[in-house]
């Protein structure tokens, strides 16, 4: 079992969007958590150790992060730890990554219009991405034709359901 970290921390750079060879969406997150805090004597903030972890999302995550995040945005993000090993060179290399599950802008610094993804909703039921590969800043996003049975929050204008949600 791989340990969970949640935290909050910086992006260092853009989410850098890219496609595997079978169109699955992944993205690399670099990312710095750090222990800033205010100094009670000098009432000055000093940056106490860093770490900094490259983050990894895929798919519907990793097109609705590169969409949404930008270098400098403090971030709340929750992921596995993970040991990621490769050869160069004839050196072992090995450093510690994260394996994105969530990650929300911090709505202290930013302000966000959150919608719903449909495409991702139809993901998450089994539906498949298309074959075209968009470009940053050029996401594909498609409707489902029925969305889910059990989906709450599906609107159903034939039937008389309404945008309200189900609470």
């Amino acid at each position: 079992m791989l340990p969970t970290l949640t935290g909050v921390g910086r992006l260092t750079a853009d989410p850098d969007l890219s496609f595997t060879q079978s169109s699955k969406a992944v993205a690399s997150i670099p990312l710095a958590f750090n222990s800033r805090r205010r100094n009670p004597q000098t009432n000055e903030w000093e940056d106490g150790d860093v770490l900094y972890i490259r983050g990894t999302a895929w798919e519907r995550l990793a097109e609705n992060a590169a969409e949404t995040l930008t270098r400098g945005m403090e971030v709340l993000v929750t992921g596995d730890l993970r040991t990621e090993r490769w050869e160069k060179d004839g050196q072992k290399h090995e450093r510690t990554a994260l394996l994105i599950r969530s990650i929300a802008p911090n709505l202290a610094y930013a302000v966000a219009n959150v919608s719903k993804d449909a495409a991702g909703q139809q993901n998450a039921q089994g539906g498949q991405r298309g074959t075209g590969q968009p470009q940053r800043g050029q996401t594909q996003r498609s409707r489902p034709t029925n969305p889910p049975q059990d989906d709450p929050w599906a609107v159903d204008q034939a039937n008389g359901y309404s945008n309200e949600p189900p609470f």
